[in-house]
């Protein structure tokens, strides 16, 4: 049994059986969808950040649907942390290249042939850049609501229990 059957089977963590079942299906569809929009952000509505939403969106999906446990395997806080300042200074790095040009931003790649997947130049690269940032971000800022606001109901309950003993 794989790790992912034990979570399904799991029934303290996470939702029902119907749900992880549900959401297990369609996670590959959550992940393939926010991939083109972060590739093809150039050529059609979307980009990085849109994209990047929709994926950082599939990973708070496992999270709901299968608690934490399990999401935090696939992509831990620590990991979110690092990918999402090795995008920021990923992205700085395209905008200062463009330097070498004349200017911050400047395009130093072929523009290529229209409507193609590699027509745009250095937005591609910018859109992933932003994909991967927006992605980690969002999930960690999840993470960190989602364990926070367990702190602060917490500290709350301890408040009035010591306030109702007074």
């Amino acid at each position: 049994m794989d790790k992912m059957e034990k979570y399904i089977r799991d029934g303290k963590s996470g939702m029902t059986p119907i749900v992880k079942t549900v959401v297990r299906f369609v996670m590959g569809i959550i992940f393939i969808f926010g991939a083109y929009v972060v590739l093809y952000g150039h050529l059609t509505p979307g980009g990085g950040f849109a994209g990047g939403v929709i994926l950082a969106c599939g990973f708070i999906i496992l999270t709901l649907a299968f608690g934490k446990g399990l999401a935090l395997s696939k992509f831990s806080d620590k990991w979110a942390s690092i990918i999402d300042n090795s995008a920021a200074l990923i992205f700085l790095t395209i905008g200062f290249i463009g330097f070498s040009g004349g200017y911050f931003f400047m395009n130093i790649l072929g523009k290529g042939k229209e409507f193609a997947l590699f027509s745009a130049g250095t937005i591609p690269l910018c859109n992933i850049a932003i994909g991967l940032k927006v992605t980690a971000s969002v999930f960690a800022v999840f993470l960190t609501l989602s364990i926070f606001g367990r702190f602060v109901s917490k500290l709350v309950d301890d408040y009035e229990d010591d306030t109702e003993k007074e």
